[in-house]
């Protein structure tokens, strides 16, 4: 097959597919002909073609995916019925922690945040596919430890989590630069922390997440 048609395949596949393509995966196209290097190499060559438009190729942490350029964002949203996502600050943090702290036990970042963590909090994470246990820390009651997951990545467009937007003063603000776009909602007993006010430790908005 040659380069020309092989890109062409290529193409089709990935615009045809909303999730990330891994490059084993999109081997199967060639019946394993080509091998993982030279699909990079057209994958690459494919990425370069499509500089300019409103629609890039871009390799994230599962495979690699045509998605629209962020700048085009701001038009595309006047399309959209639907109200962008709403999670509460305890969440947005709780996953800001997670992200950059990680692998963190569910003790740790009550440690950091100063309030107690809702289960149902980690429990939305969970469902959305971005956070998981990989495993318990050798403590009293073996508390679960927890991490961002490959689909977290893809949701943002980032490769790994080297990738992620630098810290800033305070988590609230670290979490609303980590989910661009996405609005916070106000904080209730049945979603938010288990206490009362969503209220951290009296200096924890002055506290340095580095």
């Amino acid at each position: 097959m040659n380069t020309a048609l092989a890109k062409q395949v290529l193409e089709a596949a990935l615009l045809a597919h909303t999730e990330p393509m891994p490059v084993s995966e999109l081997r199967r196209l060639f019946d394993d002909e080509l091998d993982a290097d030279t699909i990079r190499l057209l994958l690459e060559d494919l990425q370069r073609e499509w500089v300019g438009h409103g629609v890039e190729l871009v390799p994230l942490a599962s495979g690699w995916r045509f998605q629209t350029r962020p700048e085009m964002r701001e038009y595309l949203d006047k399309l959209k019925n639907e109200k962008p996502p709403r999670y509460s600050r305890a969440t947005m943090e709780t996953l800001a922690i997670i992200a950059y702290r990680q692998p963190v036990t569910r003790g740790d970042i009550e440690d950091i945040r100063g309030v107690a963590v809702a289960t149902q909090v980690i429990k939305s994470l969970e469902d959305r596919g971005w956070i998981e246990a990989i495993g318990h820390r050798d403590a009293p009651g073996r508390p679960a430890l927890y991490a961002t997951t490959r689909h977290f990545l893809d949701d943002l467009g980032l490769r790994s989590l080297e990738e992620l937007p630098t810290l800033d003063a305070n988590w609230s603000e670290t979490a609303a630069n980590l989910l661009p776009g996405m609005t916070e909602e106000e904080p209730s007993a049945s979603q938010d922390d288990t206490t009362s006010q969503d209220q951290p430790a009296a200096d924890d908005n002055n506290r340095d997440p580095s």
